[in-house]
């Protein structure tokens, strides 16, 4: 039915009702007669009546007589209205009044149902609701369509709530229609059998459906078998419907093709459940009461070979049915493909036969259960006096792991005998004064929603349990004491009534149901129980079981483990890869980006590419550069030799990546940029050339389609990178591998256009004429950026908002967003429904509130800053709601959370569009910038929206403010447009966030000099800050910092000299000891500042920072506290000449110690040298040729730090694609590895001889290199061969922990 016609009917259904509150759900079809305008006065009963004019007779709907409806003596919560429609109808919909002319009018009730006017089963909505709102005075009728129809014969009202100033009073009517249905019961040892002819279609399609009410827990509802084994059983087990599909044991294929599907829990209630299997081709639902499971089962139907022959009931032939029951219950209105199969058999066609007794009624079993519904309910019988032996039997199923099931006081026992539930454990407790405690424990697992048995028997001081009339469940003991059977028997809990009953346990009430509750052998009647004529009770349900699955639906999603007690359930996220009350939100980012603007480096990370959408996480490595780069790798990067295919036997690779296509298409989205390298190396082999029309080589995308066009071309063009760009080695053709030489050439380039990467597969097909070779190798999968980390908009009015489509998240919803602001108060989003809402606001510049309602009255989560977030600078939002909970939070304060309630409305429905940056009323607008607004794992682009609306504006800078503090080491935050970059010119430090360490090995003599009068004379008038360090300049300040490893003293590790003879050095005197030796007047001797609390020539990594500002000096040693100096030389460090790190080779005014620690240099490891905004170990390593840097020596690019505990940021080094792919467009590319296999067998033998080589030689250089820890240097030629050992021992070192210049990716 469409919008507009049930739009319709529904007004007509609104002018057709007058004076009454109409609740409309469910139903669109026919079926709502008035049942009970014509009933007698005996077809109404209820639990009690005020008096005779209030008898239940007088409940008819807008009714006068008597008294004007009818309520009961007492006004509580056990009294009930109870109507016999005298056989099975279908009921859609009921109506309340209140007693007419009076006070007395309910406000909530319960709606029962039954077939027999026992077991009766509560009507529920929503799963959990079951209280129905009642009227609000005496005279308005509400009506309330029934969600899902009911088919029953009883319905019982049960009263919850009444005017608090007056008392239970009802008028009702019921609303419906005739139900038909032919039922059939089984005993649990009979069946039928079907046989029909196999029509034409219904090889394509098959639907059977039916309904059945079970007796036991187990037992076959349908088989179907074929001659060769194959078979279907649909069976219940357990209280659970399992189809089993499967074919014979002879058939040897794989354990897809064998099908088991279980749906349904609790289906051994006594109450009807129906069942739906529908086939059409390969395609199944398979549907118990509203829950469905689709499948496909090609493979099965095409090989399962089955007779036109079903049985309902059990198996035919006993000996084939195994351990497996038949079913003990009835079965109303089987149909297969539109036949009635009960009809048929009604009528004794000769199509059905039976094994057994059947009858055509439903008789029910007189099982009276009880349902506990809270710790504090209970159930107080007499025992049996004069009785030597005390017996006592019953019935329960919980989800509960603990709860008392039977107390009674003891004489002789302090704290009185217990039955109760641990652990899912029967067990029991006695207590005597002195004696030690007495636990008797059995059964296992008796939390699991099943009918469990429990038999108790004590003679004397003999006691026996026995669980589920097992004898491997049970237990025996001697205990000294007797129990005696005259005591009162409390069953789940026990009244409170202070001390006196000592009835206290650490287990608590139980919650749950028992039946068949037998002392001293004789059942207890409890109708009798329920009519206060024996025993007592509080807060139960008689004469029903309320125990219901919370874990059907399971509404733990992404495979989170759903678990329950009696009120609540409860899931395990633990390797889900997210988090939550229902393992909803994900605990990775989405992309690359958005690690790195939580500071982190590179390296691999999970990425949840659309939040808490369907697709999962999956591992990336993140190259944090620039640019953020996503790589995601497949299963062959190597290059493929090829030397056979052609158009009959053509070469095919197939590519699997490390993430699902749904994976990878939503990482390509969110993409800025993606591309893929694709080469080709060839000879005598053409690439996409088309002799014949057709192409000889190809790729296939992730679109499935074949793609005729290489690396660095474009779609539909047909040409490699050289045809576009005009470079082919024979201009006759477009590709280099066209020309069909008999040598090595390539095609190298990249696949750009989104749409169709990830590349799946290459075909070649033209490698098997003679002399022909060919080899090809893909590149794994790049992207950078991403789009929805940055999209934004800037609201710059209070009336101006932006609308999207509604935001569907019933059962659960969660939503995230960057906000900045200098406005105190202002809404970020807004969606309405007919009741519901979801609202996120600033509610004051230091509280954010989320609000919502789902039916069950307004909530709101507030989170509390206790720093103002008006301060316009980035800060996060993360809301949720689920049916468990509502959670907020903010920036990085604590997560504020509210629970739901556990038998509450939980359906967001909201019907209105979303209104970002203010709300349907124009009211409390937004005024700010909204960013990366993402909805259940969707990103909203703001952007587009903003282009096309007055008021907001697409994007938002001043990233800066926010993210800058990621910029350290002196870096500089630079905005861009979608983000920011580190400028780090001014800064030792590289990388993405100014952090990677530049760091060098210097050998013996190396220096590296860097002059500030060459860059003075260079760049005289240019206005960067190196250009102040004029030759007759006077520092009143320098700030000095560096890190150092070595194992060498004495040694020279930083010199600067003047035009003056004035001069700074930094020295390692001969015990290791710091020195820094200001001369800052030539006519003084210099000052000596030593540091010497160890000494630093241990070979680990030193960090130093020097401060000197006129005659004070501070100096800092790896963080420790800083040491303070006083000046006498000087306060002005005059024409500053140059800055040398290692030895000095120029004729210096040095003293003796300085000159001494010079004799060698510096042998070791420098790293990050700072001197004041000059950095001039990065400019000799990355701008030698810019700036005015000269090298002597040999000095090599290291990671020094990368041995330490510090952080070396390792990661962080830069990432080319060569390093992820390696050469590119090489004409030859290995042509020896490719040419022969004895070659390649030649590479490795020498690969392996050079590698023991170099162990051998590593081996040595540290063995020389621990000689050199525990001796002196005696002599200079002593020292400068020890100088060489040294190096080589570091170096060793150095690559064994990775610290060459490049990172390798896998």
């Amino acid at each position: 039915m469409d919008s507009a016609t049930e739009i319709f009917l529904k007004l007509l259904f609104f002018m057709s009702i007058h004076n009454r509150s109409i609740v409309v759900t469910g139903n669109t079809y026919n079926c709502d007669d008035q049942l009970l305008s014509n009933l007698p006065q005996s077809s109404f009963s209820s639990s009690s009546e005020l008096s005779s004019s209030h008898s239940p007779g007088f409940a008819k709907l807008n009714r006068r007589e008597g008294a004007g409806g009818w309520s009961p003596l007492v006004s509580n919560k056990y009294q009930w209205l109870q109507i016999d429609l005298g056989e099975r109808t279908e009921i859609t919909a009921v109506a309340t009044q209140g007693g007419y002319g009076s006070s007395d009018w309910v406000t909530n009730y319960l709606l029962m149902f039954s077939d027999s006017g026992r077991n009766w089963k509560q009507y529920r909505q929503e799963e959990s609701i079951w209280a129905i709102s009642g009227n609000t005075n005496a005279d308005s009728v509400v009506y309330y369509k029934l969600q899902h129809s009911i088919k029953a014969r009883f319905l019982r009202f049960v009263p919850l709530d009444w005017n608090p100033n007056g008392r239970i009073g009802m008028r009702i009517e019921v609303y419906g229609c005739t139900y038909k249905s032919e039922v059939i019961s089984f005993d649990g040892k009979s069946c039928l059998i079907y046989t029909f002819k196999q029509e034409p279609m219904s090889a394509l399609k098959d639907v059977i459906s039916l309904k059945f009410k079970a007796i036991q827990s187990d037992g076959i509802l349908l088989h179907k078998e074929g001659k060769d084994g194959d078979h279907i059983i649909l069976e219940l087990v357990k209280g659970t419907l399992s189809l089993l599909i499967n074919l014979g044991d002879y058939k040897t294929h794989s354990s897809s093709t064998q099908i088991n599907i279980s749906l349904g829990s609790l289906l051994d209630d006594q109450h009807w459940h129906s069942v739906l299997i529908e086939r059409f081709n390969n395609q199944v639902n398979f549907t118990v009461d509203k829950h469905t499971h689709h499948f496909h089962a090609k493979e099965v139907f095409s090989y399962l070979d089955l007779d036109y022959e079903l049985s309902f009931g059990g198996i035919p032939v006993s000996e084939k049915s195994g351990s497996r029951r038949n079913f003990h219950g009835c079965f109303e209105n089987i149909h297969y493909n539109g036949v009635n199969v009960i009809d048929l058999a009604r009528r004794r066609k000769s199509q059905i036969s039976f094994v057994g007794n059947m009858s055509f009624l439903c008789l029910e079993p007189k099982v009276v259960p009880v349902t506990f519904l809270s710790s504090r309910s209970y159930l107080a019988l007499p025992g049996i006096s004069g009785q030597e032996e005390l017996a006592i039997s019953f019935q329960f199923r919980t989800w509960n792991s603990e709860g008392v099931l039977v107390f009674s006081k003891v004489k002789e026992a302090s704290d009185g005998f217990f039955i109760y539930l641990s652990d899912g454990k029967v067990k029991i407790s006695i207590h005597k004064p002195g004696k030690p405690l007495t636990d008797i424990t059995a059964g296992i697992g008796l939390n699991n929603g099943q009918w469990h048995s429990v038999s108790f028997s004590a003679k004397r001081n003999r006691i026996s349990l026995i669980v589920d009339n097992d004898m491997f469940s049970s237990a025996h003991a001697s205990i000294p004491l007797q129990i005696y059977s005259g005591n009162t028997l409390y069953f789940g809990g026990c009244p409170n009534l202070g001390n006196s009953l000592k009835c206290k346990s650490s287990f608590g009430g139980f919650q749950g149901c028992m039946q068949l509750i037998s002392i001293g052998n004789e059942a207890v009647d409890m109708i009798s129980v329920q009519q206060n004529i024996f025993g007592n009770f509080s807060d139960l349900q008689i004469d029903l079981c309320g125990i219901t699955d919370r874990c059907l639906p399971n509404y733990c999603e992404h495979g989170g483990e759903c678990s329950q007690s009696w009120n609540n359930f409860y899931c395990n996220c633990n390797n889900t890869g997210y988090k939550g009350a229902t393992c909803h939100y994900p605990i990775y980012e989405k992309s690359c980006e958005a690690y790195k603007h939580k500071g982190n480096n590179s390296g691999f990370y999970n990425i949840d590419s659309d939040g808490s959408g369907p697709l999962g996480p999956f591992l990336v490595y993140c190259n944090m550069t620039d640019t953020t780069w996503t790589i995601i790798q497949h299963n062959n990067t190597n290059l493929t030799r090829i030397r056979s295919a052609n158009r009959e036997n053509p070469h095919a690779a197939f590519f699997k990546y490390s993430a699902s296509l749904n994976q990878l298409q939503a990482i390509i989205n969110h993409a800025e940029h993606c591309e893929q390298e694709i080469s080709y190396h060839c000879k005598k082999s053409r690439l996409l050339d088309k002799p014949d029309g057709l192409p000889l080589s190809w790729w296939i995308g992730r679109t499935n389609e074949i793609q005729t066009y290489w690396g660095g071309s474009l779609p539909a063009v047909q040409k490699c990178a050289c045809g576009l760009e005009g470079r082919c080695i024979d201009s006759q053709h477009y590709c280099n591998c066209n020309a069909d030489r008999n040598e090595w050439t390539s095609d190298t380039g990249l696949l750009s256009y989104k749409e169709h990467l990830p590349v799946t597969e290459i075909v070649i097909t033209d490698a098997d004429r003679p002399n022909s070779e060919a080899a090809f190798r893909l590149g794994p999968l790049l992207c950078r950026g991403d789009r929805a980390f940055w999209n934004s908009a800037s609201f710059n009015t209070e009336m101006s908002y932006l609308h999207f489509p509604t935001f569907h998240g019933e059962f659960s919803a969660d939503v995230s967003f960057f906000f900045k602001t200098t406005a105190s108060s202002g809404m970020f989003l807004e969606n309405l429904g007919i009741q519901d809402f979801i609202r996120i606001e600033l509610y004051s510049p230091y509280e954010v509130i989320f609000s919502f309602d789902v039916g069950n009255g307004p909530n709101e989560v507030k989170v509390q800053s206790l720093t103002f977030l008006n301060d316009n600078q980035w800060h996060y939002v993360k809301a949720e709601r689920n049916i468990k909970e509502a959670s907020l939070q903010v920036d990085q304060i604590p997560q504020k959370s509210h629970a739901a309630p556990p038998d509450g409305h939980f359906r967001l429905q909201l019907n209105s569009q979303l209104f970002v940056g203010g709300t349907a009323s124009r009211q409390k607008g937004f005024l700010g910038c909204i960013r990366s607004l993402q909805l259940n794992g969707i990103a909203l682009d703001l952007e587009e929206r903003a282009k096309i609306t007055p008021g907001v504006e697409p994007g938002c800078p001043g990233h800066c403010s926010s993210y800058g503090n990621l910029c350290h080491n002196g870096g500089k935050c630079t905005e861009k447009y979608s983000g920011f970059t580190c400028d780090c010119t001014f800064s030792a430090y590289a990388g993405p966030f100014c952090k990677k360490e530049i760091s060098a090995y210097f050998g013996t003599g190396t220096s590296v000099i860097y002059s500030f009068q060459e860059y003075y004379t260079f760049d005289k008038n240019s206005s960067s800050h190196a250009s102040s360090f004029y030759a007759d300049m006077t520092l009143n300040r320098e700030v000095i910092t560096f890190a150092f490893r070595t194992t060498r003293t004495p040694s020279l590790l930083l010199y600067v000299s003047s035009f003056y003879k004035e001069y700074l050095s930094v020295i390692l005197s001969r015990n290791g000891s710091l020195q820094v030796r200001y001369k800052l007047d030539s006519h003084q001797d210099p000052d000596v500042c030593s540091i010497n609390f160890k000494s630093m020539a241990d070979g680990q990594l030193q960090h130093v920072r020097i401060d000197r500002e006129k005659e004070t000096l501070f100096v800092e040693v790896n963080q420790n506290e800083r040491m303070k100096f006083i000046l006498s030389s000087g306060t002005e460090f005059n024409a500053i000449r140059s800055l040398i790190l290692g030895k000095i080779l120029e004729n210096s005014d040095a003293d003796e110690e300085t000159m001494k620690a010079n004799s060698q240099g510096f042998i070791g490891c420098l790293s990050s040298v700072q001197f004041n905004h000059i950095s001039p170990l990065k400019a000799a390593l990355q701008h030698r040729s810019a700036a005015p840097i000269t090298v002597k020596g040999r000095i090599i690019e290291s990671n020094c730090g990368s041995l330490t505990g510090l952080d070396s940021t390792l990661s962080e080094t830069t990432h080319s694609f060569a390093d992820h792919f390696g050469p590119t467009d090489q004409r030859e590319p290995l042509t020896r590895a490719i040419r022969s296999d004895s070659a390649i067998v030649g590479g490795v033998i020498a690969a392996v001889i050079f590698i023991l080589f170099c162990m051998s030689a590593t081996v040595i250089c540290i063995y020389r290199k621990k000689s050199s820890y525990t001796k002196n240097e005696k002599k200079g030629s002593e020292n400068e061969e020890c100088a060489e050992s040294t190096r080589k021992s570091e170096l060793s070192i150095q690559n064994t922990a990775k610290e060459n210049k490049k990172e390798y990716f896998f």
